[in-house]
């Protein structure tokens, strides 16, 4: 018998517990022809502002012994672009795809999420008050509890979708930014972002990055995902999405362990485009092995 694998984020249903993170499948399409989207439980698209941003200037990333840094800057295509000319490529897959977007303001962030409230392609919004790599914004909403709730409450107003927030490692208490949201009206919550880091060119006794420092993700930082994932989800009652370095089956089903509901894969779809997909069906074939009736029987089952 075929475990069942099916889990659910708010009101989300998801065939299984893979999504692929924000920032590393482009909006989908650019993927679809190396993933069977329908294999997988979501996809995460490019975080989206008001208008186009052309991010930060290159280079941009650089492989480290242990992973990835990058500091792209939050690129895309803006949400009128998003609209017109991506949008007809969710309509053809049978697959939630989740909006992925930032602002500047509550009021931008609120402008945001009811445009992309109003999109019935959008299955549901992760909300990114995280990312390390723009000076405006982003972090800045991220490392401070007060701030954060006031985004996540303008958004909440202004959709009626599953709401989730993707939450920065860079923090002295993630459980304290977890909690803030949870009481703001978030429906789910993602842990982690990248963690701030830098890498040094020798010879040119320079930065690599001509951002000077940019965002850390694969292997490197799985240990600490880990540890957050565990911290939160005994702390708040939402389900939480578990990033940061999962690159097999193995890994992911250790986040499921720790508390985590789903899983999102990013770095690692990288280094194989169909990773997502490949992560899924190890995670069932794991399960089938071990005559796990149920992934959900393992949310949180962390022993010791």
């Amino acid at each position: 018998m075929r475990p069942a694998m099916s889990v659910e984020i708010g009101s989300l249903k998801l065939r299984n517990p893979v999504m692929t993170a924000s920032g590393t499948f482009g909006y989908g399409e650019e993927f679809s022809q190396y993933v069977d989207l329908e294999k997988i439980g979501a996809f995460v698209t490019k975080g989206l502002s008001l208008k186009p941003r052309a991010g930060n200037p290159t280079p941009r990333i650089v492989e480290t012994p242990g992973g990835m840094l990058n500091a792209i800057g939050l690129q895309n295509v803006g949400i009128d672009a998003f609209i017109q000319k991506k949008v007809p490529f969710l309509r053809s897959v049978n697959t939630p795809a989740i909006a992925n977007f930032f602002g500047y303001t509550p009021d931008e962030y609120a402008e945001l999420a009811a445009r992309l409230d109003a999109i019935p392609e959008v299955a549901a919004l992760e909300v990114n008050i995280s990312c390390p790599n723009v000076k405006q914004g982003g972090i800045v909403f991220g490392t401070d509890p007060g701030c954060a709730a006031s985004v996540v409450a303008a958004c909440r107003a202004a959709t009626q979708k599953t709401l989730i927030v993707k939450l920065s490692p860079n923090v002295t208490d993630i459980v304290e930014m977890a909690q803030a949201c949870e009481g703001a009206g978030a429906d789910a919550l993602s842990v982690i972002n990248t963690l701030t880091g830098m890498a040094i060119d020798l010879e040119r006794r320079r930065p690599v990055l001509a951002n000077v420092t940019g965002g850390l993700s694969g292997p490197a930082i799985k240990p600490v995902a880990l540890r957050m994932v565990w911290q939160v989800a005994r702390a708040v009652k939402l389900p939480v999405i578990g990033i940061g370095g999962i690159m097999s089956a193995t890994d992911a089903l250790e986040f499921i362990l720790a508390g985590a509901t789903a899983v999102q894969v990013g770095t690692a779809s990288f280094v194989n485009p169909g990773a997502a997909q490949e992560i899924a069906e190890g995670m069932e074939q794991w399960l089938a092995e071990r005559g796990i009736a149920d992934i959900r029987s393992l949310i949180g089952a962390l022993e010791g």
